[in-house]
């Protein structure tokens, strides 16, 4: 019984301590509150702790935080390669139709009387991007990322937004190797758009610079003008830009001259060149020669009937005055031969 009222007595002891700790924690509140209001101290330590609990906010949050962000770069990204692949192709289509402008401007008189303009000379075109590029004093070639696979054919005409790149020498199945128009083993023929003269363009091994070797002495070309594809060949069509003359050095003691020509195309710096099919009936399409003859042609050309002569003005009679003649003189009267009264 002594031990249960012993027990019986320590909650009264209890209670004692409690409200003394109450007090306590109210004096600290009170002053805790004063020095808060008069020198701002709680807000010091509040920062402290939020520059100490910092680092924990990040490392729980960083998680969605991360994932959140890399949905909008991914998907801003995805938006901007697809803007991005629109502009290109539209920019490759317009820099296509204008390849030709300045070619087709020469020739805007004689289509004058076409009663519906023709279709344009390329047909497709396909995108490549270049995967190699071999530039040397021997080889000036590329390899492109299109092959069989793609309808990419042997002799394929090859351009990029500036002008006439080379032309395909080897396909695979996924890529082709395209020969450049600077390599010494390419020949191309070219008119002056100024004066209409053609000649062949032929690489010299430098990605810089052509040479047109079988220009006659006194050939009428200037520093300045402009060389474009004649359509021979069948491989390019006409109209086509190739370059720009650079320098004329003509020689009295040399029967040719000798002319260099700087390329339009970008050789050395281009990512991306187009792959091109053209229609076989546009009259600018190159036409496809074997063993010197023509592949196709047109059975519907057949000779016209020779013309009629006119015939001859009716006859006039002897002594009838002919319009545009003097008038016939009279017959002079028959001489007297008997004596005279």
């Amino acid at each position: 019984m002594a031990a249960f009222g012993t027990r019986s007595g320590s909650p009264r002891n209890r209670g004692g301590s409690s409200g003394f700790r109450f007090l306590l924690y109210a004096l600290v509140s009170v002053a805790i509150m004063v020095l808060d209001q008069r020198l701002d101290w709680l807000e010091r330590v509040r920062f402290a702790l939020q520059a100490i609990t910092y680092p924990v906010e990040v490392v729980l949050n960083s998680p969605v935080t991360g994932w959140r962000w890399l949905e909008r770069e991914f998907a801003s990204r995805r938006a901007l390669e697809a803007a991005n692949r629109r502009l290109r192709t539209r920019l490759h289509e317009l820099e296509m139709r204008t390849l030709r402008v300045d070619a087709l401007a020469a020739q805007n008189a004689a289509l004058i009387g076409l009663k519906r303009a023709l279709p344009p000379v390329a047909k497709r075109w396909l995108p490549a991007d270049i995967v190699n590029i071999e530039v040397g004093g021997l080889r000036q070639r590329i390899l492109v990322d299109r092959g069989e696979r793609n309808g990419v054919f042997r002799n394929q005409a090859v351009l990029d937004d500036y002008g006439v790149v080379g032309q395909t020498i080897h396909v695979g199945p996924w890529s082709a190797e395209v020969q450049l128009i600077t390599d010494p083993d390419h020949d191309l023929p070219v008119q002056n758009e100024r004066t209409g003269f053609r000649t062949i363009a032929v690489g010299t091994g430098d990605p810089d610079a052509l040479a047109l070797p079988y220009l006659p002495a006194n050939a009428d070309i200037r520093v300045g003008d402009i060389l474009v594809t004649s359509g021979l060949g069948g491989i390019f069509p006409s109209g086509y830009p190739v370059g720009r003359v650079t320098e004329v050095h003509p020689s009295a003691a040399q029967p040719l001259a000798r002319v260099l020509v700087a390329p339009f195309a970008h050789l050395t710096t281009d990512r991306e060149v187009m792959l091109l099919w053209f229609r076989q009936g546009n009259p600018a399409s190159p036409l496809k020669l074997r063993g010197g003859q023509l592949t196709s042609g047109n059975p519907a050309v057949q000779p016209l009937p020779a013309p009629t002569p006119k015939a001859p003005p009716a006859a006039l009679k002897p002594g009838a005055n002919q319009p545009g003649r003097a008038p016939a003189r009279p017959e002079p009267a028959a001489r007297l031969t008997g004596p005279q009264p």
